[in-house]
């Protein structure tokens, strides 16, 4: 039960909202005095992200089960583990769950899971289904986790902890970082799918230039974000750790490196573990830029 409750939720998403939600809030913490550490706050906003989270990916589950047999036959409602009925009980306590605590938190919260919502049901649910058009699906992913995210929870945090509504450049560039991720995350993401993709007319942009092309653009969009990054950490812009920053980044360069070297693209497994990688690279770029913040009094 519990391991088809992991692949219903879709692990990968759940541990990069809780790490973008944990980052944001060592950010935020990071301007504050540290007498208070506001652990409530951090966790009710964990609470209600993560099930808006389950809803919007539990709720794409439902209306591709046809699509997920051919791409994801491990699904607990694709594999048949899951009823529908059971798939719809378990969004429907999650979207409560997440409206309840977010109206009870904050504007912020509230307006982040709003808008969160709206985009993932728009992407998922006919007529809209906007997951049919590469662009608006794309559009969907990079406006969710590379601004709405990093911008909104952010002063959240922001607000209650420090009573500032101001955005400090590490978070401009955090935002710039997780919109390049997302667009990456968009692409990327469409890659192993293609064969069910094809069969149900789902227009994605690798249907459209090819894995090749994709992969390459979005690699090579990786790889000026790490560099650029590198190179604003040095310059002291960002308030952060430089160390810790341009380490950090180096690092992820030379794995994305050895990443794309061992990449087969005729071999769907292979293709299916890089897009994985991205995500630990998502991972990755909170961690460093909490640290980055964190340790920034340090020399």
């Amino acid at each position: 039960m519990i391991r088809n409750f992991i692949r219903f939720s879709r692990l990968h998403t759940v541990i990069g909202t809780t790490l973008s939600i944990s980052a944001l809030y060592v950010i935020a913490l990071s301007f504050s005095d540290g007498r208070d550490t506001w652990f409530a706050t951090y966790c009710l906003t964990l609470l209600a992200c993560l099930g808006a989270n389950i809803y919007i990916v539990g709720l794409n589950q439902i209306t591709d089960v046809e699509i997920d047999r051919i791409n994801k036959p491990w699904l607990p409602l694709a594999s048949g583990a899951y009823t529908m009925r059971t798939a719809r009980t378990i969004i429907g306590v999650s979207i409560l769950l997440a409206l309840v605590i977010a109206a009870w938190t904050g504007k912020y919260l509230l307006l982040t899971v709003l808008l969160s919502l709206a985009l993932g049901t728009a992407y998922s649910l006919p007529p809209l289904r906007l997951k049919r058009f590469h662009f608006w699906a794309a559009f969907c992913i990079i406006a969710v986790r590379g601004v709405i995210v990093n911008i909104l929870l952010f002063l959240h945090f922001h607000s209650i902890i420090n009573g500032s509504t101001q955005i400090p450049p590490v978070i401009a560039m955090l935002t710039v970082s997780i919109f390049v991720y997302s667009i990456a995350i968009a692409w990327f993401k469409d890659v192993p799918d293609m064969e069910g993709d094809r069969r149900f007319q789902i227009r994605t942009l690798t249907l459209q230039l090819g894995a090749r092309n994709v992969l390459s653009i979005g690699n090579t969009l990786l790889a000026l974000l790490f560099v650029a990054n590198i190179a604003l950490a040095w310059t002291g812009m960002l308030g952060v750790n430089k160390w810790v920053f341009a380490i950090g980044h180096l690092l992820m360069l030379a794995a994305l490196g050895g990443a794309v070297s061992r990449l087969k693209l005729e071999e769907p497994d292979s293709v299916r573990r890089y897009y994985l990688f991205i995500w630990i690279l998502f991972f990755a770029e909170y961690v460093v830029f909490a640290a980055g913040a964190y340790y920034s009094t340090m020399i």
